[in-house]
Formats: C-alpha cells, structure tokens, sequence
C-alpha cells in the first residue's frame, strides 16, 4: 500500500493450513503483512492454487486463519465467535462468488432483499426500494421477478454484484466474477460492476485476470510475491 494511505484491512502474520486427513497439514497460504488502503481498488493475480480465493474468504471472515491476525476497519475479525463474525460479513463486506450462490427459490429482487434483511443493516421500508434500484442501475429491469434458472449467467452475476452492495459494505469482495461468462459478457459485467461498486470510501479487492480490471485497478497484487515469502512490507505494484 502506498505510505500515507489509510488502511483498512491489515493482513498480518497470516498463515493458513488445511488437514490432509492422515495426520498431515497442506499448507497454502503464508503472508506476513498486507494491507489495502480505504477507497482504492486491488486485482489480486496468480496462478490456479495460489491462494487467491483463500486469502479472500480469510479477509471476509468466511474462514479463520491457522495463525496470524485479520483487522477490517479497526475490527480484529479473526478475534470475533462465529456469530458475530457472520453478523460483521453481512453488514461490512459484500462477496461476489464465483458460482453467484443465489437461493434458487427466490426471485432476483428477493435475493437481494434476504441480503438486506440478514443484515438489518437497511430499514425494512426501504429494502424493495434500493433493490430495485441496484438491479435497474445493473440493467436488470426487466428481471425483478425472474427466478435464478430463468436468468442467463450474466444476468445472474449481475444479481449475485447488487446482493453484495445492498447493505453499501465498505468492503467489496470479487472472486473471479466473471470467470464463467464468455468474453463480450464478462466486458460489460465487469465494467457496470465498476461503475456501481466504485465509492471514494469503498474499497474493492477482485481476483481477476481480466483486461477491464486489470486497467481500471489502482494496484494489483501478485499472489506469487507475497504468499511464503517472508516480507515486511505488502508487495503491490502501483499501475497509476
């Protein structure tokens, strides 16, 4: 992160490690210290099995680390019960899944109101109001009522992008948002969710290898010089 910027998530002494279930660990991810500064925008690159989307879902409180400390605007999430964690997420982050992860019985307006709901963060009066407004501010006016299967994939990335705003998270989590789209669709995804999610105050982290991210991020970050290597200092590449 660049000096004098604020932080708002701190990654330190992070490690993680998963069971291989014979009495050995994998060990996947090792990152000594990391932060991303309030209001900017980061691509996170690298390989398949990196650690990308583990190094997300431990900044998003989805999981914990084997050791080391997560703080998110002055919260120490990795300190936080499970319950509390899950009520920080859904009030704080927004997480754009790879595999959109919307409720199937629900319309697209309703999966962005659950959303809502969840996290009490929005008045119930105003819940279909801002909803329906993310949706059309996505291009979705047409499709407040249709069911996930009735949506094409775009259409239900576009959903899965207004669920993670509706409770406007200062914290905007992408993983590969667009990997399963062809080309032309990911394009206009990826730059309607720019246009909406981007806020002076918001800070955006998207695993990404597209174009149109990698332009628009005001730094992007390479799994390959930060994971297992032992560093002071966040290693991020400043690309304006």
């Amino acid at each position: 992160m660049p000096s004098g910027d604020t932080p708002a998530i701190t990654v330190r002494g992070v490690t993680k490690s998963f069971p291989l279930g014979d009495g050995r660990t994998l060990p996947v991810l090792d990152v000594e210290h990391l932060t991303f500064a309030a209001g900017s925008c980061t691509v996170v690159k690298g390989r398949s099995g990196s650690g990308k989307t583990t190094l997300l879902n431990l900044i998003a409180g989805v999981s914990l680390p084997t050791t080391g400390a997560i703080t998110v605007h002055d919260v120490n999430i990795t300190a936080l019960p499970e319950a509390e964690r899950d009520r920080f997420r859904a009030q704080h982050v927004g997480y754009v899944f790879q595999t959109y992860n919307l409720l199937s019985a629900f319309s697209a307006l309703e999966n962005v109101m659950l959303a809502m709901m969840f996290a009490g963060a929005v008045p119930a009066r105003d819940r279909r109001r801002r909803a329906t407004d993310l949706l059309q501010r996505l291009g979705l006016g047409p499709r407040l009522s249709h069911k996930p299967h009735r949506l094409s994939r775009g259409e239900a990335q576009r959903v899965a992008i207004a669920r993670a705003l509706a409770n406007d998270a200062r914290v905007i989590l992408a993983d590969e948002p667009c990997a399963s789209l062809d080309a032309r669709t990911a394009r206009d995804v990826l730059a309607e969710f720019l246009a909406v999610a981007r806020d002076p105050g918001r800070t955006l982290i998207v695993v990404s290898h597209d174009d149109v991210m990698l332009e628009s991020a005001d730094h992007v970050l390479d799994m390959a010089m930060i994971n297992r290597v032992p560093s002071s200092l966040p290693v991020v590449e400043s690309v304006r």
